[in-house]
């Protein structure tokens, strides 16, 4: 019997971004029993052997148009090769909004949360004009995906799926489920993330990342804010006489902290590097993750860390807190500005080296109960219960036709 046929409809899939990493992990493995066909202007690092890609060209200019473009072109694009190339899709899958007839949408973040946490930062008071039509943008933009939210996610006949518990209870705001959402979370490369590979690159990255100090702290990401970048450094701020430094890893601006650099006199202990395609290097050099997310929906590096064997210490407001047990593999702290919280703990794991030691361990053997391969096994089962589903009804509809 020939295989379901799949539809993966996303803007773009690599392995370098959280959402994107996510889904390029799971088609990669659902290929081995669909027949899978990507709808995206752009794929990277994924094995295409097995797997059918339909470019969708890229509108390019400011984000809203580009989105709204890609709204409308992979939809008829999709439609297209259903009318007239004969590839009717069994099931329609996709992270997030990026079609109106999904059968199946992983949620990795609900904006009408997200702009409930980052409306102040939205405000037009307190920014130079220059950067208002940047924000106008930004506020449309996040308007948009919010209005679209209601009648994409508050349908009856999608099934849906959330990145972590945090996601699933904010779904609530738009559906009344008879069955929570399936939380199904990030997983870890177990190949690339563990202890004997951070033992292996160690005293290389130490050397080539210049890390002179007792202490080395880590935070990777592209929204540094989100992330919590303020609250650590105030916590570095606060804890100056501890030989602690950090590295911040992403391709955000560093410009607006540099006041803050020069205020706490911490020009010589923080560091900025870009991403690279080897981030395991970055967990490597590292002795403790720092992530006080203002709002996560789940947060990979937290968690690829720990695979490495570093403990993280994360706030209640990213979904990855759910998988830590605080005080066994990583601590989670309840407010993501608390920068003397954070400090205290940086201050505990910095005195107790053994503590720290057992922690990274207890966090590795955490980490492992999650990969990639148990995302997609999950992600299937809830593939066959639609597929089921819909074969049934159309066995249903043949029947009384008779």
């Amino acid at each position: 019997m020939p295989m379901p046929r799949i539809a993966v409809v996303s803007p773009f899939l690599d392995k370098r971004h959280g959402t994107e990493r996510c889904v390029a992990e799971q088609v990669e493995r659902l290929a081995r029993d669909y027949e899978v066909h990507i709808y995206s202007n752009r794929v990277e690092d994924i094995d295409l052997r097995r797997i059918v890609w339909h470019r969708i060209p890229a509108l390019p200019g400011p984000h809203l148009l580009a989105y709204a473009w890609w709204l409308f072109a992979n939809h008829v694009r999709r439609w297209w090769d259903k009318r007239f190339g004969g590839l009717p899709c069994d099931l329609t899958y996709t992270p997030g909004i990026n079609c109106f007839n999904a059968d199946v949408i992983s949620v990795h973040i609900v904006f009408r949360e997200f702009y409930r946490q980052a409306r102040y930062d939205l405000r037009f008071a307190g920014h130079p004009i220059r950067f208002w039509p940047r924000l106008l943008h930004r506020r449309i933009y996040y308007y948009l995906l919010m209005a679209l939210e209601r009648p994409v996610y508050g349908g009856k006949s999608v099934l849906l799926t959330g990145v972590s518990a945090k996601v699933a209870r904010d779904l609530q705001a738009y559906r009344r489920f008879e069955c929570p959402p399936a939380v199904i979370v990030y997983g870890s490369d177990a190949q690339r993330f563990n202890p004997e590979t951070r033992r292996k690159l160690r005293a290389q990255a130490r050397r080539a990342l210049n890390v002179q100090h007792d202490l080395c702290l880590l935070l990777v990401g592209n929204d540094w804010k989100k992330k919590g970048l303020p609250c650590v450094l105030e916590a570095l701020g606060r804890i100056a006489q501890l030989s602690v430094q950090l590295l911040v890893v992403g391709s955000d601006n560093v410009g607006p902290y540099q006041s803050t650099l020069a205020r706490l006199h911490l020009q010589d202990r923080v560091a900025f590097f870009p991403l690279r395609p080897d981030v395991e290097f970055y967990y490597a050099a590292a002795d403790l993750y720092v992530g006080p997310s203002l709002e996560d929906a789940f947060a990979m590096p937290p968690l690829e860390a720990m695979a490495c064997g570093v403990p993280s210490i994360v706030s209640s407001q990213a979904g990855v807190s759910e998988i830590i047990t605080s005080g066994v593999d990583g601590f989670v702290i309840s407010d993501p500005r608390g920068s003397g919280k954070l400090a205290d703990l940086i201050a505990l794991l910095y005195d107790q080296q053994a503590l720290r030691q057992k922690m990274g361990e207890a966090a590795a053997r955490t980490a492992v109960q999650y990969t990639w391969d148990s995302n997609a096994a999950q992600l299937r089962t809830l593939f066959e219960q639609v597929l089921a589903r819909r074969h049934g009804q159309e066995v249903f509809a043949k029947e009384s036709a008779k």
